[in-house]
């Protein structure tokens, strides 16, 4: 098991930066990826930046040269450092975490931080 906490949501003007921060716990040696997804009221969680074990990265089109996904695997931290916000960001964001034992493959999600932009 692992266990996902998200904080740094907020309400920030338009072209303000935030950034979120997410704490895992339990299991942490299993993680071999971690990311954020954002969800917005009627539509699918979407993802927005995943970090692999090995530091690649990978980011939604729309917000590549915005957003960056970070870890501090000693404080088993991953950030994401939110630049030039625009209010289509607006959206609640979702710490996720995937992990690999042997063949088992597990999904863990966080609880949600509100992010909002206004304009």
């Amino acid at each position: 098991q692992v266990q996902l906490v998200e904080s740094g949501g907020g309400l920030v003007q338009a072209g303000g930066s935030l950034r979120l921060s997410c704490v895992a716990s339990g299991n942490t040696l299993r993680i071999n990826a971690m990311g954020w997804y954002r969800q917005t009221p009627g539509k699918q969680r979407g993802l927005v930046a995943t970090i692999s074990r090995d530091g690649s990265t990978h980011y939604a089109d729309s917000v590549k040269g915005r957003f960056t996904i970070s870890t501090d695997n000693v404080k088993n931290t991953v950030y994401l450092q939110m630049n030039n916000l625009k209010p289509e960001d607006t959206a609640v964001y979702y710490c996720h975490a995937h992990t690999l034992y042997f063949s088992r493959q597990s999904d863990y999600w966080g609880q949600g931080t509100q992010v909002t932009v206004s304009s």
